[in-house]
């Protein structure tokens, strides 16, 4: 996995960017505003994100599109995947064991410890 991907996804904004991406080919100027970035600043992230392969740009007469690239992300994913499964066994295993432990504390009517009744005094909420 190239450390570029790496990079670029360290920064905050240039998540964001993506995830703005999801929804299609976007302008820069679209992505600034929606970051609430000046256009230089997030023209920079854009740039930090085409090196790394993550988007491409796409040219409309005179507009310049940003696209998402899922090659890279995919690669990432596939690199996540042990660990994801490490993770998920561990977390399937806390679940069962706050089950166990949790289960045997719970009041007659169910609810968890500490929980507040669904409706305290009997009347509608509001």
């Amino acid at each position: 996995m190239e450390t570029a991907v790496w990079g670029a996804l360290v920064d905050a904004n240039r998540r964001a960017i993506l995830g703005l991406l999801l929804a299609g080919p976007q302008p820069v100027g679209e992505l600034a505003e929606a970051c609430g970035l000046s256009q230089p600043s997030a023209s920079k992230h854009l740039r930090v994100l085409r090196e790394a392969g993550l988007v491409r740009v796409e040219r409309q007469a005179q507009r310049r599109l940003y696209v998402l690239e899922p090659a890279p992300m995919a690669a990432l994913d596939t690199w996540l995947a042990p660990y994801r499964r490490l993770w998920n066994g561990g977390l399937d295993a806390l679940g069962r064991r706050l089950d166990e432990v949790g289960g045997a504390a719970r009041p007659a009517d169910g609810r968890r410890n500490g929980s507040p009744p669904e409706n305290p005094k009997g009347t509608d909420p509001p």
